[in-house]
């Protein structure tokens, strides 16, 4: 057992803060209140600190971009064939990514890897904890979403093999949703009739929990026609979505409030790349806050630094974001936005204990972090 002591609580579920004790027992947080008792618990004095739920990115590519290695540690995009539904970002990643160990260190305990934004359709994404020496004991939760891209990528990456336009890379999606939709079909209709069973189609077998809304598509889309887009592909078929990136968000944030599709921002720190990056501003969280949306703030990583999520959300307050929404944005948003909310995001009784305890704002580059636990084990 570990007992912090005399924390100042921001629990990401309400604006107040308040100093407490967390009492945390087999991985998970027990007890929350004033003067619990410590007996037989390793004591950790918070007093004076900060004590914050474990920060969250919803959309990365950590471990699957080795740090320091360039091609051999890409495994990120899969550049043989634009529809790859059927790969898997847990048989990619590595555990051993020095990148896993720098992000703990920085408060950031778990976060949403997978396929890179290459493909139209890319593969499954993953929630992993930044700890172990085996992905399949790191999981949260595997699959969290299907990967897809709309812009400039696809069109880069492809246009010598099919993919020239905007319009051909929404045409490749709906053209593997509707072969996965009749596959679906025929299946159902074949029964416990082996013989009337489809032939084996690995793609559209992999494109099923999207059709079934067991996961989201998850859309790369930076520009503003790009995400109308992935909004009308997803109404067309009846899937769920989440939109990643959305850069020209704020241009359209009456649109996306209406809309109610979860948002992932980011990365914003650094340089406007390419032309669909043009309109990149840190006011772009806290215009969609305001105007209603659910938002997180990613990093994109390895395009910035996972360790550095906290800072990119210290940018957002900067440029106008409530800081109680930017903590939010980086933590129970988060954990909506990729489907482990039960779990983790917020310090509240039966959580698992994900913690960060700051000497100063986490946010702000004085902020020193103290300690982290993962699963009520300290990180080092």
């Amino acid at each position: 057992m570990i007992c912090i002591k005399n924390g100042t609580l921001h629990t990401a579920v309400t604006k107040e803060t308040f100093v407490a004790d967390i009492l945390i027992d087999n991985g998970k947080i027990v007890t929350i209140g004033k003067h619990i008792s410590s007996e037989n618990a390793e004591v950790i004095d918070a007093t004076g600190l900060h004590v914050y739920p474990g920060f969250i990115d919803a959309h990365c590519h950590t471990g699957l971009d080795g740090y320091g290695i360039g091609y051999e540690g890409q495994d990120y995009n899969e550049l043989n064939d634009p529809v790859t539904p059927q790969v898997q970002a847990i048989d990619g990643l590595n555990p051993f990514d020095p990148c896993m160990n720098m992000a703990a260190k920085a408060g950031v305990t778990c976060f949403a890897t997978g396929p890179g934004s290459s493909n139209s359709i890319g593969g499954t994404f993953a929630a992993i904890k930044p700890v172990g020496t085996r992905i399949d004991n790191m999981i949260v939760k595997f699959p969290i979403a299907m990967k897809c891209a709309f812009g400039e990528n696809p069109k880069r990456c492809y246009q010598n093999q099919g993919i020239s336009s905007r319009m051909t890379t929404a045409s490749k999606i709906r053209e593997a949703l509707q072969t996965a939709k009749l596959y679906k079909a025929k299946k159902e209709a074949a029964g416990d009739d082996i013989s009337k069973l489809p032939s084996y189609d690995q793609k559209s077998e992999a494109l099923i929990p999207v059709l079934n809304r067991q996961i989201p598509l998850k859309a790369h889309a930076h520009q503003a026609n790009d995400i109308f887009t992935a909004i009308r592909i997803a109404k067309e078929f009846g899937v769920g979505l989440t939109l990643e990136h959305v850069t020209e968000g704020h241009m359209i944030a009456n649109e996306l409030a209406k809309e109610k599709f979860p948002l992932a921002v980011g990365p914003t720190f650094g340089h406007a790349t390419k032309f669909e990056l043009q309109n990149k501003t840190w006011e772009t969280p806290g215009i969609l806050a305001k105007a209603g949306c659910h938002v997180s703030i990613i990093t994109d990583a390895p395009v910035i630094p996972l360790h550095h999520l906290p800072l990119c959300a210290g940018f957002a307050i900067k440029a106008g974001m409530d800081e109680f929404e930017a903590l939010r944005a980086v933590t129970i948003n988060p954990a909506e936005h990729i489907g482990i909310a039960d779990r983790v995001g917020s310090l509240e009784e039966g959580k698992d204990a994900d913690i960060v305890i700051v000497d100063g704002n986490p946010f702000d580059v004085t902020g020193v972090i103290r300690h982290v636990l993962i699963d009520g084990k300290k990180v080092e």
